[in-house]
């Protein structure tokens, strides 16, 4: 449990740190470097579910705390701060709410269903509050889509590694790889 527990918390305080950095995406015109490493997060935090959801909340508010001191050490902007620890708090609990209404569900079901709320409600809260004003309402939507699916590929990858179980012979009969 700390192992994952500390992997979700460096995870989003890497994503904190990049979160102002940008690379170009095809199609979608530019995704904050800390979206590559975010993504990792949802799924990070879904393995900590068997072990309680008091574990999983106590969890969460740690990374929010964390990430708050980092913000500040850091003299990160107070926008990103404040875009940060809600985006956390808000997107992680619902995310926490959904899969455990799911929890009878095979392991990538969890995930899928769980993360299908919690990306898009980060995306949008996170770079709302972080960006509305600094860019244009075009690229702001630009970037929230190209981190919706950044997220989503990145945390599919993620649930796919941990579900070891998932060989290619499963993938191919399950019709994921043709």
């Amino acid at each position: 449990m700390a192992l994952a527990a500390a992997i979700y918390i460096l995870a989003t305080l890497l994503a904190n740190y990049t979160a102002m950095w940008f690379v170009p995406l095809p199609v979608f015109g530019m995704v904050a470097v800390g979206t590559l490493v975010f993504g990792i997060t949802f799924t990070q935090r879904d393995r900590l579910h068997h072990h309680g959801r008091r574990t999983v909340y106590t969890v969460i508010a740690l990374a929010a705390l964390a990430n708050s001191l980092e913000s500040v050490l850091l003299d990160i902007p107070p926008r990103i701060i404040l875009a940060s620890f809600t985006a956390i708090v808000l997107a992680e609990l619902a995310d926490t709410e959904v899969y455990q209404r799911h929890v009878r569900r095979p392991w990538l079901g969890r995930v899928a269903i769980s993360n299908a709320v919690s990306i898009p409600l980060d995306s949008l809260l996170f770079n709302l509050i972080a960006f509305a004003g600094v860019f244009e309402p075009a690229m702001l939507i630009a970037i929230v889509l190209g981190e919706i699916v950044v997220k989503t590929l990145v945390g599919g990858v993620t649930a796919l590694w941990r579900d070891r179980s998932w060989s290619t012979v499963k993938l191919a009969t399950a019709g994921w790889l043709k």
